[in-house]
């Protein structure tokens, strides 16, 4: 991730010399990307491409965006994974892109709820796809009339639900308690977070100096709006700082994924800086590490980021630690020894909790670029 110290750094005079140039013109916040957020104010007679353009909103690991939905008959789907949006490196058995299906699965079930429809979900139909998914189904849905059903008070905070990665400041007293939620534990213990701090800087140090890990995000930036706006996925850099030094060669995938350059190294102390404002947390764990628990586990996150959307609350998971690969492994053990010691449990979110100014949308492909024929 390129800082801001990183670009302002490096602008210097350069500036002056690219407006007096042009360069400015093409100093813009990305705009077809956050479409479908804006969709969402269109009609739509077919109830669930309605829950589905409010499903595509969700949150997802690296943004990835891996679903993909078959319309079956007038009242059910079936969603299968886009096998090419998988994270081998970091997400190596596609556990967080299970859990991405949950999220997508709770967001289309309350935006269902709206329109007098219960969503009845059957996960992995055809058997879980282990140790990693393939192009069996991961879920199949049917939209059941149901007119006792009365509308989810979480739908209004589907469009207002952010990830947001700055810094945190503390939250007021009580705030904590309104983001309760079944199946998520909180905690601003200071001692449990000083602790979950240490483990989860050094989960984001040891991604960002593995190669291979570091090298997949890189892979996914999208940097400046003309490459948002093209490729609406992955992790965006946009802003005028970073237009400016993309538009001058100073900001590139390559210096950002070289050990030995200043954006590696400021990217690096800023990404530590930002695990390590925890001013609370919240986590997710799930008896066993099935399917079906993973599937769970993302519809209780899902209902948790729009809780603190509505709350006001700022959210971002710190999921590094939970990864299984090899160099995770020390950690790995760690934040399940802090966090879950029960056997056999697994923790399948960890997220941290604070205030912070307000971002925008994450980009998103519009929901036909979802649909199978």
């Amino acid at each position: 991730m390129v800082s801001r110290r990183q670009v302002i750094a490096g602008l210097g005079g350069v500036l002056v010399a690219g407006a007096a140039a042009g360069t400015w013109r093409v100093m813009r916040q990305p705009d077809a990307a956050i479409g479908p957020w804006r969709d969402l104010a269109r009609p739509v007679a077919d109830a669930r491409l309605d829950a589905f353009r409010h499903a595509i909103l969700a949150p997802n690991p690296h943004n990835r965006q891996p679903w993909l939905i078959r319309l079956d008959g007038q009242d059910g789907a079936t969603l299968t994974c886009d096998l090419a949006k998988r994270l081998p490196q970091t997400d190596p058995f596609d556990r967080q892109i299970t859990i991405g299906f949950g999220t997508f699965i709770e967001l289309a079930s309350i935006a269902a709820s709206s329109r007098g429809q219960r969503l009845e979900v059957i996960p992995f139909p055809d058997g879980e796809a282990q140790p990693r998914l393939d192009s069996r189904p991961v879920a199949r849905l049917r939209f059941v009339p149901d007119p006792a059903l009365r509308p989810d008070t979480l739908l209004p905070a589907i469009a207002a639900r952010r990830t947001n990665r700055q810094v945190y400041r503390p939250l007021p007293a009580g705030r904590l308690a309104t983001l309760a939620e079944p199946g998520v534990t909180f905690s601003d213990d200071p001692a449990l977070l000083e602790a979950l701090r240490q483990i989860t800087v050094a989960a984001i140090t040891r991604e960002t100096r593995t190669p291979r890990t570091h090298q997949e995000s890189v892979d996914l930036l999208r940097i400046g709006a003309a490459e948002i706006d093209a490729k609406p996925d992955g992790l965006a850099l946009s802003g005028p700082l970073i237009e400016a030094t993309a538009a001058l060669g100073m900001t590139t995938r390559a210096s950002i994924a070289d050990p030995a350059s200043t954006a590696y190294r400021l990217g690096l102390e800023d990404l530590q800086t930002t695990y390590a404002s925890i001013p609370a947390a919240a986590w997710i764990a799930t008896p066993d590490n099935s399917r079906a628990s993973q599937i769970a586990a993302g519809r209780a996150y899902a209902r948790l980021t729009l809780r603190a959307a509505a709350a006001g609350v700022a959210i971002h998971p710190l999921s590094q630690s939970m990864q299984e690969y090899p160099e995770m492994a020390e950690l790995f053990a760690s934040v399940h020894r802090l966090l879950v010691p029960e056997p056999g449990a697994r923790l399948q979110m960890l997220a941290r909790l604070g205030l912070a100014d307000p971002v925008r949308p994450a980009a998103r492909y519009p929901l036909e670029a979802h649909l199978l024929a």
